[in-house]
């Protein structure tokens, strides 16, 4: 199992902001359309309150390196034809594996686990992660 996260921050000058109203449409254009061409989380993560510059967080998730790298670039590039980019940063990451990965487990089986509500968590076997029972413990 791989899994491949890569992260963007983007500090964008908001040209003729004249507010934070100003400013708030033009980053709800941004991450509106980031969001919805390229299928990437994406919000404002920094500069909240100043006028003409905009710090954008964006996330993908993929199982290939270079599929991930290619999705923030033209994130990047989009982000420039609304908004001057006055810094880029980007980092990936790959997992090939997880710690608590349940797949790694003697007794995993995909297909007869349930999620217990808060309250039933007390009344695990010991055995078991807290949240996680079988089918048949259930009864």
């Amino acid at each position: 199992m791989r899994m491949v996260v890569g992260i963007l921050r983007l500090t964008l000058y908001v040209q003729g902001a004249a507010s934070l109203k100003d400013k708030r449409q033009v980053v709800r254009k941004v991450v509106d359309r980031l969001r919805s061409r390229f299928n990437v989380a994406a919000a404002e993560v920094g500069e909240n309150d100043v006028w003409q510059r905009a710090v954008i967080g964006i996330a993908a998730v993929a199982n290939d390196r270079s599929f991930v790298n290619e999705v923030l670039d033209k994130c990047a590039r989009d982000a420039g034809n609304i908004a001057e980019i006055l810094n880029r940063e980007m980092e990936i990451e790959t997992y090939s594996e997880m710690k608590g990965d349940w797949s790694q487990k003697p007794d995993f089986d995909a297909h007869d686990l349930t999620r217990l509500p808060p309250e039933k968590e007390e009344e695990l076997p010991e055995q078991r992660e807290p949240g996680w029972l079988k089918e048949e413990d259930l009864e």
